[in-house]
């Protein structure tokens, strides 16, 4: 009996459903750091994502009209979202930012996709939602890339102009992570359409979550095709399919709601009874009866790489615009709040991983642009974008505190804290994305030989055994070349390379060979001791999967350091990206020790350790001097700071607006100020009470002058509004400022 016979008694088969899995996509980064040797020149010559004018005038027309309509406190205080802002949408074409223009789409890039709706959640989960989805997995997507051309000129122009809203229905009550299970069928059979008898589909379905379904006037639907008559002339399980029902077609169900944590986006269910449907409404037709696993996931890319991270991104850039500004503003016991170190260690944590996810961001966006499918990448993306997101969130509502936490116009914080969970569970829950999916296809998708390697192990072939024995050998050929370039970077860390001309870049760069070098060698003897059972050990891989996923992030974090900051901005954006990426390389780290520490096999383990020369920590931890630096740099109004910030859009009135107005003003007046609490320590003048004593004794005692004092005065009404709480009557009746218990103002000079 040969070798590859007797795997084949152990060793599981690949799935049809895995096996279109892996099919569907495309290997990039993930795949030079899976095998040891992070591709930094194909990083380097990713095309820079850059938004077209046409792409700019979109953000600065549209996207900021719509801004200025929205008043999220209003909206999450209603039962449905404004119809105007609806209307709104679809005439400005908002659903078809990725329809092609000759259907009367916008056609826009990922980059700028992301960049629209991580700049719409900024100012409202609800409408950025709304505006996400047709724009990610649904009847769109699928149209352009496997309608028929009827379909497609049907159905597009529609979609563009919004006289359609789609939703597309997979998940089911039995049926979550578990996409594959879905009892919903479709039996082949023939039935009357449009008064004649024609061959179809009787189908009957139960979904739920499903988001603009209550308002959706036409229906994407996965289902599984049985053909028990023998109708079609083959085998009766035919696999998921994917089809597009219109709402008024007989037997549809849609309009109930759910109530998705008070987020007022449109999300509830549809269900069906023995519904027939002719072939034609098959997305593609008849011929891709069996085809919708492949094609769901062939088109996931949109929502996991694309809108999910933007909704991470636009929370962490809404956290660290929210509380740098309020850290700078905010005084107790005579300090801003933001020179107390337990503020700047939250404070700087938020700065650095805004920039790491900014970074992310972009790079994935960009290899999208590229025209790739990256399933892995867009999974790293979405796991750890949003789960950085709400760590992100969590800290600053740590810092705004009490202000934080009452609901009204001026919290920034409150819409996306309530939201933040939506995203990370759909889409595929994030336990599942890291456990299951980041290296359980990356490990496929991303070894040179595996996926070859079992495809020979269940072959039928009669040189089934020859082929399998030279895989064997390529195999061991790679995996022993993986262990000697691992020792050898662990002897000698100092012959790892680096090609950037950026001194600062260069040990991060090494850094990232060196772990990547490790998690190969773990990955191979994972394989080798624990074969199929790797899969099962869901801990253990989901560890592997984080240093790919911190290693691809380092990366980010090197290339946008390198290509999306200017120059003249290097030195104010330095302490972010040290921040970030030394996060990124240090978890990374962690990973491959937490690993390591629970590997099952001691032997083994302890061959690892001494063949990666893994003892101890190598990588430099984050220190409080990093901590201090960065905290102190996110609390200036800089460029770089801005362009960190950049989809956070301030209204006037609103939150943001307000914040900034007091934060802008007190950056103005620091030598006043100065000038103000030197003459407090000389004790020229007397303290008041409030602040605006002090500024009357200090204009009676000529230390500011008349126009100095009308500039703290300006600062302190502005600080004064940006420090208060919205204000609401016994009856929750919003009060304005007129009404409520308004501030103090100076009697000088008014």
């Amino acid at each position: 009996m040969s070798l590859r016979t007797q795997l084949r008694k152990i060793l599981p088969s690949i799935s049809v459903t895995e096996q279109e899995a892996l099919d569907a996509g495309d290997v990039w980064l993930e795949g030079s750091i899976y095998r040891g040797k992070p591709d930094f020149d194909a990083l380097r010559a990713v095309p820079e994502a850059k938004l077209s004018s046409e792409e700019q005038a979109f953000l600065d027309g549209p996207v900021q009209e719509l801004m200025a309509m929205i008043d999220d406190s209003v909206i999450q205080n209603e039962k449905h979202l404004p119809e105007h802002i609806l209307e709104f949408l679809k005439k400005e074409r908002f659903f078809s930012l990725i329809i092609p223009k000759e259907y009367g789409g916008r056609e826009f890039s990922p980059y700028a996709n992301s960049t629209i709706v991580g700049t719409i959640a900024t100012k409202s989960s609800a409408v950025a939602v709304t505006v996400m989805v047709p724009n990610s997995l649904g009847p769109g997507e699928l149209l352009m890339h496997y309608g028929t051309k009827e379909q497609q000129a049907h159905y597009l122009p529609r979609l563009a102009n919004g006289t359609d809203i789609p939703c597309f229905a997979l998940t089911s009550p039995e049926a979550g992570s578990d996409a594959g299970g879905i009892p919903d069928q479709g039996i082949v059979t023939k039935g009357q359409y449009n008064g004649e008898e024609v061959l179809g589909l009787e189908v009957t379905w139960d979904k739920r979550y499903i988001t603009l379904a209550p308002i959706a006037t036409v229906l994407g639907l996965a289902f599984k095709v049985f053909d028990p008559q023998g109708l079609l002339g083959g085998k009766e399980s035919l696999g998921i399919t994917c089809a597009l029902i219109p709402k008024s077609h007989p037997g549809v169900e849609l309009g109930n709601r759910h109530d998705p944590m008070g987020i007022r986006f449109y999300n509830g269910t549809t269900r069906g009874e023995k519904v027939f449907i002719p072939m034609d409404f098959i997305i593609g037709g008849q011929q891709n009866i069996g085809r919708g696993w492949q094609m769901l996931v062939s088109c996931l890319g949109a929502g996991r790489g694309i809108s999910l991270p933007a909704l991470g991104v636009s929370t962490s850039q809404v956290a660290l615009k929210s509380a740098s500004e309020y850290a700078a503003v905010r005084e107790q016991f005579g300090l801003a709040i933001g020179q107390f170190e337990g503020i700047q260690e939250k404070l700087a944590d938020i700065a650095g991983k805004t920039y790491l996810q900014e970074a992310m961001r972009v790079l994935t966006t960009e290899g999208l642009g590229m025209g790739l499918k990256p399933s892995v990448v867009t999974a790293i993306a979405k796991y750890h974008m949003t789960e950085t997101g709400r760590d992100v969130l969590d800290s600053a509502m740590d810092i705004l505190a009490g202000k934080a936490i009452q609901n009204g116009p001026q919290n920034t914080l409150a819409s996306g804290y309530v939201a933040q969970p939506i995203a990370i569970t759909v889409e595929g829950a994030n336990i599942l994305t890291r456990n299951l999916m980041i290296f359980g296809q990356g490990v496929m998708r991303c070894h040179p030989y595996l996926q070859s390697m079992v495809e020979a192990i269940h072959s039928e072939e009669a040189n089934a055994d020859k082929t399998f024995n030279k895989i064997l050998r390529q195999t061991v050929g790679y995996s022993v070349a993986n262990s000697l370039r691992a020792f050898k970077l662990g002897v000698l860390p100092f012959t790892a390379s680096s090609k950037s001309s950026l001194p600062e870049v260069q040990p991060y760069e090494k850094a990232a060979q060196r772990l990547s070098a490790k998690l190969a060698v773990y990955a191979d003897f994972s394989l080798l001791v624990l074969g199929g059972k790797l899969k099962q050990a869901e801990m253990l891989s989901a560890r592997l999967g984080d240093v790919m996923s911190y290693l691809y992030a380092a990366m980010a974090s090197i290339k946008y350091y390198e290509q999306k900051v200017a120059v003249t901005d290097r030195e104010a954006a330095a302490p972010y990206f040290h921040y970030a990426t030394r996060y990124a390389l240090v978890e990374a780290e962690q990973a491959l020790h937490k690993f390591l520490d629970n590997f099952p096999a001691p032997g083994t383990r302890k061959f690892m350790r001494v063949l990666t020369m893994q003892f101890s920590h190598s990588m430099p931890q984050i220190n409080d001097d990093m901590v201090r630096e960065l905290a102190t740099a996110a609390q200036l109004d800089t460029a770089f700071k801005a362009q960190l910030t950049h989809l956070v859009k301030p209204q006037a009135g609103d939150g943001h607006d307000i914040n900034e107005q007091a934060y802008k003003a007190k950056i103005a007046c620091l030598d006043l100020l100065g000038k103000v609490k030197k003459a407090l320590k000389k004790r020229e003048i007397k303290a008041g009470v409030r602040f605006y004593e002090t500024l009357d004794n200090a204009l009676i005692a000529k230390v500011i002058n008349e126009t100095e004092y009308a500039q703290l005065i300006d600062y302190n009404r502005k600080r004064e509004k940006a420090i208060r709480v919205d204000e609401f009557d016994f009856d929750l009746n919003l009060l304005d400022e007129s009404t409520a218990s308004g501030t103090v103002k100076s009697v000088v000079n008014q």
